[in-house]
């Protein structure tokens, strides 16, 4: 346990088991040195409480560095619930984790994640006031893929000198609330939209709105396409598949992308551009923070453009150190969290 959370840096891990709801959550909090840790709340089987573990103290590290970067006033963190396995009262397990949020006395604020919704933030708002993303406060996600989509016109400014999505191939990985709203928005720009999902009602979906293609899950990373855009869980690039990668550029939603670290080296190597995905997905962060903080539609939606720039940069210094972008992205993460005031709750 110590070496995850040595290796990610995480200051704090705070643990609810609680037999009569059947919630076993974890609370990873990277840092708060730019305000109160903001993360989702991610609800979906795991395999151990190790690879639970795992998940909460990347996806915290990683939700840090997008508010650094983000120049939003929030610290990083994550929760993960392991979604039980037999039958469990719904209501009663998210009652029980706002309850648990509530006790951390504001160094948290939850978020939909993978497998919650406004319908579980409803329920936990009940019990602690730490929530956004509720029904009253809105979806993050829209504002998610609006930030990836700024992403992707960027990266294809820097890899393939072109400054429009006109003709641009995009393959989505993942149709569901961020990956669909992506894949309307870079049809509407004149990209050519091609889609992969498990669930073939999501599928049917995308293809009677916008997609001009499936490619099945087992072929995604070996068809050819100038944007591969990964939109479903975590980890999508992995040792067994990047040498099968036919894309010039990987610009997703999806959190942690890369199996490891050193993925990001053999992406550079191999000529493809990679836009970190905490930078390229924090539109959703930007939405829940600043709306949390009650700022307008407008300056929410100024900062969710910045998201271009910020990836402008870090391409820029990229290019000119020969450096790949997620060692950029992560010096100048480091930099800011390193250089902020103490904003601790």
């Amino acid at each position: 346990m110590f070496d995850v959370l040595d290796h990610c840096q995480i200051n704090e891990l705070h643990v609810r088991d609680d037999a009569e709801s059947g919630l076993k959550a974890l609370i990873a909090i990277h840092n708060t040195r730019m305000g109160p840790a903001l993360g989702g709340c991610r609800f979906i089987p795991y395999d151990s409480e190790q690879s639970a573990l795992e998940d909460a103290a990347r996806l915290a590290r990683g939700m840090s560095y997008k508010a650094a970067l983000a120049d939003v006033p929030q610290g990083g963190g994550k929760a993960v619930i392991m979604k039980p396995a037999g039958d469990y009262d719904h209501a009663r397990l998210f009652a029980e984790f706002g309850r648990f949020v509530e006790s951390l006395s504001g160094r948290y604020i939850t978020a939909i994640d993978s497998g919650t919704s406004a319908k579980e933030m409803d329920v936990i708002a009940k019990h602690t006031r730490y929530v956004t993303s509720t029904s009253t406060a809105g979806n993050p996600s829209p504002y998610t893929a609006r930030g990836v989509l700024e992403g992707i016109r960027v990266a294809v400014k820097h890899r393939l000198n072109k400054h429009t999505l006109e003709g641009v191939r995009v393959i989505v990985q993942g149709v569901g609330s961020v990956g669909f709203v992506l894949g309307k928005l870079l049809d509407r720009a004149g990209a050519e939209v091609f889609v992969s999902d498990i669930n073939p009602l999501a599928v049917d979906a995308a293809m009677g709105a916008f997609a001009s293609g499936v490619v099945a899950p087992e072929d995604v990373c070996r068809q050819a396409c100038d944007v591969f855009a990964p939109c479903g869980l975590s980890k999508p690039i992995n040792d067994d598949n990047i040498d099968a990668l036919q894309c010039a550029i990987v610009a997703g939603s999806a959190n942690v992308q890369l199996a490891h670290h050193e993925l990001g080296h053999i992406l550079h190597q191999r000529g493809i551009l990679y836009a970190p995905d905490y930078v390229i997905n924090a539109g959703g962060l930007i939405y829940a923070s600043l709306n949390y903080h009650g700022e307008n539609a407008g300056r929410i939606h100024e900062k969710v453009q910045g998201i271009y720039a910020t990836l402008d940069q870090i391409f820029s210094e990229a290019e000119q150190e020969h450096l790949p972008p997620d060692q950029v992205a992560d010096r100048i993460a480091r930099y800011r969290l390193s250089h902020a005031l103490d904003h601790a709750a």
